[in-house]
């Protein structure tokens, strides 16, 4: 039998409160797993995100989330902060790519900066799902 196969009495007491079924057999991958997310779960207790507490305490509190768990506000606050930064290097990487094809039309400048555009970041919010357009001008 493959060790990752085994099984052990759903009494061992490796194994977290959520999977324990009274005679329920629990597979060591399930064991590890339940390891696992304990650690993270102890992780979360130390770790500051980078988006303040009171910003995701409001933005939960508009969407009308309640919880108090203070690590789920993190890891909320921790998904957030991931999705800001994927949408930043991707407009980083349009922003590249545009730039290759401007010093192909004999536009060179050395010392350009990376700004953010809204043609960049429309571009990575819709490998998201996220339709940005801008509103019609009206004189």
């Amino acid at each position: 039998m493959n060790p990752e196969q085994q099984v052990a009495p759903a009494s061992v007491p490796e194994q977290g409160p959520s999977t324990a079924q009274p005679g329920r057999m629990v597979s060591r991958s399930e064991i590890q797993t339940e390891k696992s997310l304990a650690e993270f779960l102890v992780q979360m207790d130390n770790y500051a995100p980078i988006i303040p507490e009171a910003l995701t305490d409001y933005y939960l509190a508009q969407a009308g989330f309640e919880c108090t768990d203070v690590r789920i506000k993190r890891l909320l606050a921790l998904a957030t902060q991931k999705f800001i930064s994927d949408v930043a290097t991707d407009a980083f990487q349009y922003n590249r790519i545009r730039q290759q094809a401007s010093k192909d039309k004999k536009f060179l400048n050395k010392d350009r900066k990376t700004v953010l555009n809204m043609e960049d970041l429309t571009a990575a919010l819709a490998e998201y799902g996220v339709n940005i357009k801008k509103p019609e001008y009206f004189s």
